[in-house]
């Protein structure tokens, strides 16, 4: 206790009084996973608001040998941002866009810029910066990077390790790397900035990001179709790509997800239909009759039921509603749920869920299937939830169950969401001994104290 209030005294001088807090209400927030899994608890949180701030708690909590996790926005789910003793390091108050440059399509973000500031700054310039997730308005570019976050257009423009250009980041002594160069080449040696992209925290501290912008698009449309099966996805699916070059964004849902959804206050589904499928296509002026004559011609070979295209930016928006809504529409449900992240290849999704819901009923008679998610690239979030609050709900073999059928189909336990705490424990079983054996030889290497999120993924 007394190494901690040392260390607490250090850097209060070091950041000033509003660096440290220590207050009970301030720190409640920050202590909860947002689906209130994981309750917390700190000695005190060190907010810095610069890098030079950072370095300087990092190599303080190093010398005092006090662990730290690190935290963004905390909308991470799998519970890694969530401090059991650890000191709390907040990059809430590193919040500035440190430069745009659109002749370059790069944008530097420190850590704490929340996503929805990212999209707002490339807008300035005429620019988008493509990654989009419900979370957005909380989400920030250094969980989203530590996550190596995915959302809904990673069909087109990939994973957030697709779009960081450069990384500046604190090493677990205090180091920082310099490493925010907006170039699409340097081949160089090492791309050191990857190490940082989805190691959850666990071999730094990621402090600012070049992230990639692209040309705002001269037209976006957005397309719900009701569809009979899993199959009819896949050919809908395909046939938007293929007849139109333009295709962003390819969202599942099944009936049971959008019934959830739809319970919600102002959230309406154009169709009713064993799933529903959302498109959104991105071009050049005329795309709308390009997507007009590709969804006409799947309805006529069978790839789907029925389709609309929202015909103004708010009917697009209510199309989104739908699919955000998912994870708040069954998260109240009074009962017990077991959610899973996997991903499949493309191709394998019918058979995943086909064989999950074979396992889940059988494990868990009558339970409710909720099946959503980013089938473009064959992410699919799958929640079993108990048929009643009191029914026999074997969590632990349902997730044990799910994790092996997509891994036996040659898919992840963990599409985006990450490891983190929950599932640090699956990992050996389902990951290459020897990748495991190199990533806790780059652990032991940058981070020999095992000061940075300790209990996060190795």
């Amino acid at each position: 206790m007394a190494a901690l209030d040392d260390l607490r005294r250090t850097l209060t001088d070091r950041l000033g009084p509003r660096g440290i807090v220590t207050d009970t209400a301030a720190l409640a927030p920050h202590l909860q996973e947002w689906r209130a899994r994981v309750q917390g608890q700190t000695p005190f949180m060190a907010a810095p608001q610069s890098t030079e701030e950072v370095s300087a708690v990092v190599a303080a909590c190093a010398a005092a040998g006090v662990a730290v996790t690190v935290q963004g926005g905390n909308t991470g789910l799998v519970g890694a941002q969530i401090p059991q003793g650890e000191v709390l390091l907040s990059l809430a108050r590193m919040t500035r866009i440190r430069d745009v440059d659109a002749t370059a399509d790069a944008l530097v973000a420190e850590a704490g810029v929340v996503l929805t500031g990212v999209h707002a700054a490339a807008h300035d310039v005429d620019r988008v910066f493509p990654l989009s997730l419900a979370s957005q308005g909380s989400a920030t570019v250094g969980g989203l990077i530590s996550t190596n976050a995915g959302g809904v257009h990673v069909l087109r423009y990939g994973m957030m390790r697709d779009l960081v250009l450069g990384l500046e980041a604190v090493l677990p002594d205090g180091r920082v790397l310099h490493g925010l160069k907006a170039l699409r080449k340097d081949n160089t040696g090492y791309d050191l900035k990857q190490l940082f992209i989805g190691a959850e925290g666990t071999l730094g501290v990621v402090t600012a990001a070049t992230l990639r912008l692209f040309p705002r698009p001269a037209a976006r449309i957005v397309a719900m179709a009701a569809l009979d099966t899993p199959e009819q996805a896949l050919e809908l699916l395909q046939r938007a790509r293929g007849e139109t070059g333009s295709l962003s964004a390819f969202e599942l849902m099944n009936r049971t997800s959008v019934g959830f959804a739809t319970l919600l206050p102002g959230v309406r589904a154009p169709f009713d239909a064993p799933w529903l499928a959302l498109l959104e296509f991105e071009g050049s002026e005329g795309l709308s009759d390009v997507v007009d004559a590709a969804l006409s011609r799947a309805i006529e070979a069978g790839a789907a039921r029925d389709a609309t295209v929202a015909q103004s930016e708010k009917a697009a928006l209510d199309f989104w509603k739908v699919r955000e809504s998912i994870p708040a529409g069954h998260r109240v449900v009074p009962a017990p749920q077991a959610s899973h992240d996997t991903s499949t290849p493309v191709s394998a999704i019918p058979a995943f869920l086909k064989q999950a819901d074979a396992a889940t009923e059988r494990l868990s008679p009558g339970a409710r299937i909720v099946a959503f998610g980013h089938a473009g690239d064959g992410n699919i979030h799958y929640t079993a939830i108990a048929a009643s609050a009191d029914a026999p709900f074997p969590a632990a073999k349902i997730g044990e169950a799910i994790h092996e059928i997509a891994a036996g189909l040659g898919g992840s336990i963990s599409a985006e969401h990450g490891i983190g705490v929950f599932r640090r424990e699956e990992l050996p079983r389902f990951k290459d001994p020897l990748a495991l054996e190199i990533m806790r030889t780059l652990k032991q290497a940058l981070d020999p104290k095992r000061i940075m999120n300790p209990r996060a993924m190795l």
